[in-house]
């Protein structure tokens, strides 16, 4: 069983700074592709920060500069350091682990955690 759980989130002013972590459990992370997403009411949830297949990080626009996604293979637990906080930055942020099945015909499925609320105050 795969299990994806984020943490971190919470109430900071702008121009802050927040740490989100996620841990993935019952699976081979050195092997997962880890992304985080973020989701407002009314929108659809929108890639904020990932590992691309290659190891290269793909980061959105708006977060650029600002956010880093990062990750630890022995804790099997990926983090997305947050700074420079923004009131648009507000939402629920997810965690997506895109964890290998071993099957050659479907190598990867996708894995969200509950998702962590985070709250940046003007």
């Amino acid at each position: 069983q795969v299990q994806v759980v984020e943490h971190g989130g919470g109430l900071v002013q702008a121009g802050g700074s927040l740490r989100l972590s996620c841990a993935v459990s019952g699976s081979t992370f050195s092997s997962s592709y880890i992304g985080w997403y973020r989701q407002t009411p009314g929108k659809q949830r929108e890639l904020v920060a990932r590992f691309t297949s290659s190891g290269v990080t793909k980061y959105a626009d708006s977060v650029k500069d600002r956010f880093t996604i990062s990750r630890d293979n022995a804790k099997n637990t990926a983090y997305l350091q947050m700074n420079s906080l923004k009131p648009e930055d507000t939402a629920v942020y997810y965690c997506n682990a895109d964890v290998p099945t071993g099957l050659w015909d479907q190598p990867y499925r996708d894995y969200w955690g509950q998702g962590t609320q985070v709250t940046v105050s003007s």
